[in-house]
């Protein structure tokens, strides 16, 4: 009799049915919309810190920053050959090879590290930032002139005279110089643990990996980003600093562009920079990932002069327009959502509540006819939920379907890394410390919407809600009506 009836009333009132569903989907779908879109967004800002913080690294380990003494180099300082004067044209180059923000700690301290409680593993590595300059200088004649009491005037070369005269330096007329100035970071990388530290978040593409034999082998792996600009391939030859390094591999970061472009093994990169028994950073990996504060504070007390930077602190630096739409998905995008939800609930209960009241006769008649109220109002909560699963499956669906547009879509998003105020800068494979400009510490993130079977699950239950809810607002009307109303109403 249930079902029978139940069947009959939803068919006579399809038209308030679908009002009550729409109300109910709409506001489900924005819910699994926010849900999908704030869990891509999460999803995107782990790819950031997973391709600047290292693969399975839970902080990292560098110098504390230093203040500037006055005696500080300003910048880069470039030593080029001296050219004859009858040198027309001539093209050099010179690189400079510096630390990460000159902020260095021993190697010694990677195995104090390990040894601290807490930490199953620590692996050091050592960022440089290599600035190349190629410069073409063009010279002009150059003229000598003497003065002096004797009339020898332009005997002897430059640097000499004769009869008492003395000569001045070499006068460059019509000469120019151009140069062509780029930078890229190198990082050091301990090829007997490679699972941790800067090439934990990339994979071989072409060629191999470095072995534990080529500890100090003249050996380099390049990101794929670098060797595309560069022409490079498995088997050339990069050449830093007048030493020449075979490319034995290509790397392809797991998520997203790398800020290292060229690795090499660490005993390598401690002689190219002039840091031998020297590291930027050490990588960390807790025992426990619930207990990384705890270890960050060990650390921290243990070892002085250092800085532990764990990923929370990272994400807090990240910022761009994945930082912007993020927040907003979390605050606006929630609190929206709520007040969505709320309104399609209170439309749901009052078009509900607004329906019983238009069939007094009919429940009136039912009573007269030995109807309780409590089967009164199971017929109208029945109702109600077959109502609140429709608009649930309604917005299950329109929810699937915005998701998939913009996973389909694919927006990009930009995430940029700032200092965390650690020796130099968080270091991520590559570093990402000074030194390196800006642009490198970007990166762009295509933004999806996937949806997870807790999102469903919810969807689901806030149909079922929604259906209750409206159920009771319009059970608790048909409950308070009597067979005399229902007599009044026939008049």
């Amino acid at each position: 009799m249930f079902g029978i009836y139940l069947k009959r009333e939803l068919g006579r009132r399809k038209k308030a049915a679908l009002v009550i569903a729409l109300g109910l989907a709409l506001g489900i779908a924005l819910v699994i919309t926010v849900n999908s879109v704030s869990a891509g967004m999460t999803q995107a800002q782990d790819k950031v810190l997973q391709s600047l913080y290292g693969l399975g690294t839970d902080m990292t380990v560098t110098k504390a920053r230093t203040a500037p003494t006055a005696n500080s180099s300003g910048g880069p300082r470039f030593e080029f050959d001296a050219k004859g004067e009858d040198d027309d044209d001539s093209e050099q180059s010179s690189d400079r090879v510096s630390t990460q923000g000159g902020q260095v700690l021993k190697a010694a301290l990677v195995t104090q590290v390990a040894d601290q409680k807490g930490v199953a593993a620590a692996v050091g590595a050592l960022t440089l930032n290599v600035t190349k300059v190629d410069g073409s200088f063009t010279q002009g004649k150059a003229q000598s002139s003497t003065s002096g009491s004797s009339g020898n005037s332009g005997q002897g070369g430059p640097g000499g005279g004769s009869g008492g005269g003395s000569t001045a330096a070499p006068q460059v007329q019509g000469g120019g110089a151009s140069f062509d100035v780029n930078s890229y970071a190198v990082a050091g990388v301990d090829v007997a643990n490679q699972d941790l530290g800067p090439l934990a978040s990339s994979k071989i593409s072409s060629g191999v990996t470095f072995t534990s034999a080529q500890a100090n082998a003249k050996v380099a792996v390049v990101s794929k980003s670098y060797a595309k600009e560069n022409s490079y391939k498995v088997g050339s030859t990069l050449t830093i600093s007048s030493t020449k390094y075979k490319i034995i591999g290509i790397a392809t970061p797991d998520s997203s562009d790398s800020t290292t472009d060229v690795y090499l093994p660490l005993k390598q990169a401690q002689t190219l920079g002039d840091a031998a028994n020297q590291v930027t950073t050490i990588y960390v990996k807790a025992t426990d990932s619930q207990q990384i504060d705890t270890v960050k504070a060990t650390i921290q007390k243990n070892i002085s002069g250092t800085t532990v930077t764990t990923s929370a602190d990272l994400a807090e630096t990240v910022s761009g327009s994945l930082s912007t739409a993020s927040n907003l998905a979390t605050s606006v995008g929630k609190w929206l959502s709520i007040a969505v939800l709320v309104a399609a609930f209170l439309v749901a209960a009052l078009l509900t509540s607004s329906a019983v009241s238009r069939r007094v006769r009919e429940f009136g008649t039912l009573k007269a006819l030995g109807w309780p109220s409590r089967r009164v109002t199971r017929q109208v909560v029945g109702e109600s939920m077959v109502n609140g699963l429709l608009g649930g499956a309604l917005g299950i669906g329109l929810g699937l379907a915005a998701a998939y547009t913009v996973t389909a879509i694919s927006p990009k998003l930009t995430a940029e890394l700032g200092s965390t105020g650690g020796g130099g800068g968080m270091g991520g494979p590559g570093g990402g410390g000074p030194g390196q400009q800006s642009a490198s510490n970007t990166m762009e993130i295509a933004l999806s919407a996937p949806v997870s079977v807790t999102t469903i699950a919810l969807a689901v239950g806030l149909a079922v809600a929604g259906g209750l809810i409206a159920g009771a607002m319009g059970g608790w009307r048909a409950s308070r009506m009597r067979p005399a109303d229902a007599l009044r109403s026939v008049s």
